[in-house]
């Protein structure tokens, strides 16, 4: 036996008598074959993807299949893996992305034009796998937890303005120009009084390169104040100028360029159900549509949504109450001005509502006054006042009424009693809202932290939330793999598609096509029909 000093592969030059396959180096539980098993069950001509529907008669140069793109963006997602340029070397270089594609190379551009092309479809094959999760038992459909995260757009702080800031610009550009001219002035006295000077031969170049800076600062200024008419007409607060969509968005002194995602997670496995991609920086208008998405995207019939005091929303409260959803939300203190006073809040007050009436902390009833007004964030309210007689003797006046009011008005909103069981239903889910951070935060952990996914490579509303339905359907995807074993997912997916094979034999009877007498099954409409029937 020789001795060698290390290990030594085989030669490049080695010729080998049987080519190696690539279908060797991927192995059988390898997951680029679920992908594969995947993308074959969409109908990605019914979620929309472009060139799907196209026939065997095309003039021209032939597109790249749909599916094929959609399997390199699913890897590369998966693998933390989303330049288009990054894709295009892993395409050449990756032996399963070489399985995968069976060793299509598409250029970058290809690449990035259809996440850009078809954010719709992105959507769509996103909501199928919530279906398909729904079929194989890892969503439990009753609880979940709504939570928002901000992640960076492909935009800098730089780029958006807000008002007070295109006034201060406008502002610091008037000092600027005002300099300028002033050192114009005066360097046209300077001229003025130096006789010496022989003013035949061009010169005055100081004063051309001040009056080509102050033309500079004019029309830096004109557009500054284009851009403040601009918001001022159209009522909106930001303005930006790379990304249009993208937001300056500000919370707990946390400042991010970019957008709000907003999650329903299920609690059985932690699965993504439904999220949306908002440019708000607060989620007190998120409930609701949060709440009625997941209930549609899971056809429940009961369902009971978790969330923390930023969407603590009476509107949205209704809502929730209005569509059959139980929202568990702590409520708002809101500013507790009065009790900061050292005066009477609206909680020291007990509502009677056989009577319609209020007591007060001395005993003293407040009734209903005529009419109805409506408050500044646009709720219908009753006006509850207690009698001046009663008010001004009262042993308590100091501490429940201003110093110049006569008697004490309290304002109930007309839907007051959705509030009233909503407390009463937070009084005893103290276990349940331990719960649901554990809940939701464990995408936003995994993705940001794990994955790095801590923004956006794409701009504007409709590619950035394309390209969150790729991200959330490989975090599902990965989740649901990990759950149930890669034997059991490829046994499901096989049993999806023999279902199908039943499915479409009712649909259709059996419509034989032209050639060998066989039955022809297209395998890629599986999730889409059998969960639809």
């Amino acid at each position: 036996m020789t001795n060698r000093t290390f290990k030594s592969g085989e030669s490049r030059e080695l010729a080998n008598l049987i080519p190696a396959r690539i279908e060797d180096y991927v192995g059988r539980d390898n997951p680029v074959r679920a992908i594969e098993s995947f993308v074959c069950a969409l109908d990605l001509i019914e979620l929309g993807f472009r060139h799907a529907d196209r026939g065997a008669g095309g003039m021209g140069q032939p597109p790249y299949d749909p599916a094929d793109l959609l399997k390199l963006y699913l890897y590369g997602y998966i693998n933390q893996i989303r330049s288009s340029r990054r894709l295009e070397r892993e395409a050449s270089r990756n032996l399963e992305l070489m399985w995968l594609l069976k060793s299509l190379k598409p250029g970058y551009r290809t690449i990035a034009k259809f996440r850009k092309e078809n954010w719709q479809a992105l959507k769509a094959a996103n909501r199928s796998f919530v279906l398909l999760i729904r079929q194989l038992g890892l969503v439990g459909g009753t609880v979940v937890a709504i939570d928002g995260s901000f992640f960076h757009g492909d935009v800098s702080k730089a780029s958006i303005f807000t008002r007070k800031r295109l006034a201060d610009q406008i502002a610091k550009l008037d000092q600027e120009i005002e300099a300028y001219r002033k050192s114009l002035d005066d360097n046209d006295v300077t001229e003025a009084g130096d006789t010496s000077k022989d003013r035949t031969d061009g010169g005055g170049g100081d004063g051309e390169d001040l009056g080509a800076k102050v033309a500079a600062l004019m029309a830096r200024r004109s557009r500054a104040q284009a851009d403040l008419k601009r918001l001022e007409e159209t009522g909106e607060t930001q303005l930006s100028l790379t990304d249009p969509d993208a937001r300056l968005l500000v919370k707990s002194a946390q400042g991010v360029a970019g957008y709000n995602v907003q999650l329903a997670v299920d609690d059985k496995h932690k699965l993504i159900v439904a999220s949306e991609v908002v440019n708000d920086s607060s989620d007190v208008n998120q409930l609701h549509a949060m709440a009625r998405a997941t209930k549609e995207a899971l056809d429940a019939q009961a369902l009971q949504v978790l969330a923390d005091e930023g969407y603590y929303s009476s509107a949205g409260l209704k809502g929730c109450e209005d569509d059959g959803i139980e929202a568990y939300v702590p409520p708002s203190d809101g500013n507790q001005r009065l009790e900061k006073e050292g005066r009477f809040g609206l909680r020291s007050f007990s509502y009677d509502a056989a009577a319609d009436a209020y007591t007060c902390p001395a005993g003293g009833l407040l009734h209903a006054m005529d009419g109805r007004r409506t408050s500044a964030n646009g709720r219908i309210e009753i006006r509850y006042a207690g009698s001046k007689k009663t008010c001004g003797t009262c042993v308590l006046k100091a501490r429940c009424l201003s110093p110049t009011a006569v008697n004490r008005i309290i304002s109930r909103w007309e839907h007051e009693d959705v509030l009233d069981r909503h407390r009463a239903r937070m009084a005893g889910a103290g276990q349940l809202m331990r719960r649901r951070s554990g809940i939701v935060e464990h995408p936003f952990g995994t993705l940001k932290c794990r994955a790095g996914y801590r923004h956006f490579l794409v701009r504007g509303f409709d590619k950035v939330r394309g390209e969150w339905s790729l991200m959330a359907l490989c975090y599902n995807f990965t989740r649901a793999l990990n759950i149930i074993g890669f034997d059991a997912f490829m046994a499901r997916m096989a049993e999806l598609l023999a279902a199908f094979q039943c499915a479409l034999a009712v649909l259709q009877r059996i419509q034989p096509v032209p050639g060998p007498s066989r039955t022809h099954i297209e395998p890629r409409s599986a999730i889409v029909l059998i969960l639809a029937h």
